[in-house]
């Protein structure tokens, strides 16, 4: 964004936004590597995918370790990408679908 009087009215409108982007009445922009490290591709190859292992499988029984349901014990229903799971638990006797993340699961042995 260029820098002048209208865009730093705008950016000075927006709540929580002065103390983000630099010192007050100051705005100050972003350097190209700063935005990689925020957008998450420091060195510049957005083509690198980086697998990884994932520990679980549908019809695992797993135990909730993290998060609203912890304690509660369920069956992994589907995996929907790298980092999603619908695990399906009991509330108030009926299985019920709730979607988590890996680290808020654990293999129930």
């Amino acid at each position: 964004m260029e820098m002048n009087n209208e865009t730093k009215f705008f950016i000075e409108g927006v709540d929580g936004v002065m103390s983000f982007v630099g010192p007050k009445d100051s705005p100050q922009s972003l350097n190209d590597n700063e935005i990689k490290r925020i957008v998450g591709s420091i060195d510049g190859d957005d083509t690198t995918v980086h697998d990884i292992e994932i520990p679980f499988k549908v019809g695992d029984s797993v135990k909730v370790i993290d998060g609203p349901f912890k304690d509660f014990d369920g069956l992994v229903q589907e995996i929907n990408d790298r980092n999603r799971i619908k695990v399906n638990v009991n509330i108030f006797g009926r299985p019920t679908p709730i979607e988590l993340s890996f680290n808020q699961i654990i293999i129930d042995n």
